[in-house]
């Protein structure tokens, strides 16, 4: 019945007549023709999900199986704590791998961009699909670095739970700080890995106070390390009271031994541990009124005798709340903890189903599914990920994009293992998927079986009684939720190597925009050149490299550029009349306008209307009117950056009936600049939060260093034994700074930057740039 399976290194596995589901590693930056086979890097990978030797299990188990044992994780953690080695690990030993990759050597499954390989950072999310006792796990690991903030967004956008892995030697660091607060605002339930308990300097202890203090979390110590640094041995399970212990000799970690803990081998080990599940039994209880009713009433007397199937199921509540977060440890390096943390995982972490999204009820059987990354492939065009909240997806199936407004087919849905692809026939509710067909469906869309199914589901809480006078309604706003975007702080220039070869750069650049919301292109009005906007150096360096290595295009990078801003301080007024005749038509505009600064920060023009402006006109014009003014803030007066915190009222406007409306826009914009040239201006700069790591000894020279880049110090906090220092820093000023810090400090310290906001620069600093810019003040 099984037809052979045939391995295609460069594309896809495809198994006819069988529903296959799921066998997968979704990587979601897969470079899907790729000029080495896999087989090349000397990885080997066992048998397919649902295929143990030559046996076969329930096909309906591998096509589908029940949605109350899929879980849709994502890993994420600041950068270097440990995330794409958690991963490797929980690979082997789910049996995707037959062999440890390491992110040093460059063999990892998720990080196989050739620049993630020489790095040894992850640069875009990776999905792997793998199944753990029975369950379906769907794992994302995520960047850790600032550039890649966006990549970490999306992807949690359609996630239902989290791990957050932690470094257990330096606790919560910059950077989990943001991607801890992502995950607050997608509301999603997480548990905390204290990864390098191995590592000198690891303090189980200062690890969890700084998930208290930093992240104002309730911490549930479910284990405790045996040891610390190396010391560290395996872990206790509190709510088993057992004790987990890795063997010296096994070099994969595969074999532990879980022993009860017992008064006469390791009494103090068992007191501290009843101890630790005391306290979590209570912590729980004050958490969850079901679980503190059954404390309080069977077994008030006596914890011990409290079921451990009854705590993790209270446990199990609290961490779908959100009022607390399991806590585990171990080692993913030393192969140690990480079983346990694929058991909590399945255990406490929810599925599609106990995830609260208000809009489905409004779908009802009807497909929605969510586009949340989009890549490029030579051969097949846009490939489209998507996370399927109901309905099944099919392939030659039509969807209709609310988003775009248009209907597209699916052409074929793959499920992709790391770089090779398994095609599949259809997909249900709570999986994510790879479709291949969808030419203009972009990051954030919503996907739906047609467009009457979208209008049933928007006409369903009015009938209800729900929607009603409520447009902004949750319901609403989530049909259409997608990813916000953070403005690029960099640009350069961005030159092919001849004229010739300018159709092919644009091509390049534009197939990258599909997959990198976050990357900006534009041209530049007085050069004609093209400009790259970004959200660091490393993202321009990665793009760069990616145009070399993927389209074969030798770019020439101009100097890395600040994006500034501007603003006004004063109110302008401004009257401008466009007269002109083309052919037999006059068009003629009179307008007048006013400009004034805002408090509230806004990134585009507040627009407003004075009572005395006709209705009638502005019914007709108003598009016009408005694209005019915005384009006008496009280009501040000071140094043509885009101009921000500013509110524009029209008093006065005199169309001669027959005037165009590109005429309009172009009177506007020109009488909006004139505003703005007579308001005292204000050029404002991008400021980053700094976190620096630093050993005691060369704190003096990095805070004189930083006193000589304009930062402002927030505090210094003592972590076991550096020195955290905290504090902002104009962007202009952290140019190169790695480089200087590594010489500092020769090479000890370590740096987080973050996009904070725009600040007002000083006189002195901007008259500085000016003359800098333009030759003279």
């Amino acid at each position: 019945m099984l037809t052979t399976l045939r391995i295609f290194s460069v594309n896809h596995q495809k198994i006819p007549n069988m529903h296959i589901n799921n066998m997968c590693c979704c990587k979601i930056r897969a470079s899907l023709k790729r000029s080495k086979p896999r087989g090349c890097l000397g990885r080997n990978y066992s048998s397919l999900p649902g295929l143990i030797g030559n046996d076969i299990k329930s096909l309906q188990s591998i096509i589908n199986p029940p949605i109350a044992k899929i879980r849709n994780i994502g890993i994420m953690a600041h950068i270097d704590a440990g995330k794409t080695t958690t991963t490797e690990r929980i690979l082997y030993y789910s049996g995707y791998t037959r062999s440890l990759g390491d992110v040093d050597d460059g063999d990892t499954v998720t990080d196989f961009m050739a620049q993630e390989r020489e790095r040894g950072i992850t640069i875009q999310s990776a999905a792997v699909t793998f199944d753990w006792k029975g369950y379906r796990v769907n794992l994302i690991d995520t960047p850790g670095h600032v550039d890649f903030t966006l990549e970490v967004e999306r992807c949690l956008r359609v996630l239902d739970g989290a791990v957050a892995v932690f470094d257990a030697s330096a606790g919560v660091e910059a950077q989990t700080l943001t991607v801890w607060r992502q995950a607050d605002k997608h509301k999603i339930p997480r548990i905390c890995f204290l990864n390098k308990m191995d590592k000198t300097g690891a303090s189980f202890n200062y690890a969890v106070e700084s998930i208290k203090e930093k992240l104002k979390a309730k911490p549930l110590l479910l284990q405790l390390p045996i040891g610390e640094a190396k010391t560290f041995k395996g872990v206790v399970d509190v709510v088993n009271k057992e004790k987990l212990i890795w063997s010296s000799n096994s070099d994969d970690g595969k074999d532990f031994q879980r022993k009860p803990l017992l008064e006469m081998s390791d009494p103090e080990l068992l007191k501290e541990t009843v101890e630790a599940r005391n306290a979590l039994i209570e912590q729980v209880a004050d958490l969850d009124d079901e679980f503190a009713g059954l404390v309080l009433g069977e077994f008030s007397e006596n914890f011990d005798l409290l079921p451990a199937e009854k705590l993790q199921m209270a446990i199990h509540r609290v961490t779908l709340a959100q009022t607390a977060v399991p806590v585990l440890c171990g080692s993913a390096l030393k192969n140690k903890g990480v079983q346990p943390l694929l058991d909590a995982i399945t255990m406490y972490l929810p599925s599609p189903e106990e995830r609260n999204y208000e809009f489905l009820q409004w779908y009802k059987d009807d497909l929605c599914a969510l586009a949340f990354k989009v890549l490029h492939d030579k051969q097949r065009g846009p490939l489209v990920f998507m996370r399927i909240y109901s309905g099944t997806l099919k392939p030659q199936l039509a969807l209709y994009n609310i988003n775009g407004n248009c209907t597209e087919r699916i052409s074929r849905l793959l499920l992709p293992f790391a770089d090779q692809h398994v095609e599949i026939p259809s997909l249900t509710a709570g999986n994510i998927a790879l479709t291949v067909g969808l030419k203009h469906t972009a990051t954030g869309h919503t996907m739906v079986s047609s467009k009457s199914s979208a209008l049933a589901a928007a006409r369903r809480p009015e009938r209800e009684g729900r929607g009603k006078h409520r447009p902004n309604s949750e319901g609403q706003r989530l049909l259409l939720a997608g990813v916000e975007v953070p403005e690029p702080v960099f640009f350069c220039t961005i030159e092919p190597p001849s004229l010739a070869k300018q159709p092919d750069l644009d091509h390049a650049l534009k197939c990258l925009q599909r997959e990198d919301p976050s990357l900006k292109v534009r041209l530049d009005p007085d050069s004609g050149q093209t400009v790259l906007c970004g959200m660091g150096e490393l993202h321009i360096e990665i793009i760069h490299d990616r145009i070399k290595r993927e389209y074969g295009l030798e770019t020439y990078l101009g100097p890395l550029q600040v994006a500034y801003r501007e603003t006004i301080l004063s109110s302008a007024r401004a009257t401008d009349t466009l007269d002109r005749t083309l052919g037999d038509k006059r068009h003629l505009v009179t307008i007048e306008l006013e400009t004034r600064p805002v408090e509230a920060p806004s990134v585009t023009p507040v627009i407003t209307y004075a009572e005395s402006v006709s209705e009638d006109l502005l019914k007709a014009s108003h598009e016009a009117i408005e694209n005019g003014i915005h384009s006008a803030c496009q280009q501040g007066p000071l140094l043509g950056f885009p101009i921000q915190d500013v509110a524009v009222t029209l008093h006065s406007l005199i169309i001669h009936p027959g005037t165009s409306t590109t005429m309009i826009s172009a009177c506007v914009s020109r009488c909006v600049q004139k505003a703005l040239k007579k308001a005292d201006k204000q050029v404002l700069e991008p400021l980053m939060s700094l976190e620096v790591t630093v050993n005691g000894d060369y704190l003096g020279p990095v805070l004189a260093d930083l006193a000589q880049r304009r930062g402002n110090i927030q505090e210094i906090q003592t972590r076991q034994d550096s020195k955290v220092v905290t504090g902002f820093v104009p962007l202009a000023e952290t140019m190169g700074y790695s480089t200087v810090l590594r010489t500092l400090t020769s090479g000890s310290a370590t740096f987080a930057l973050e996009f904070s906001t725009y600040q007002a620069m000083s006189l002195q600093d901007q008259n500085a740039l000016l003359s800098r810019r333009i030759g003279s003040v």
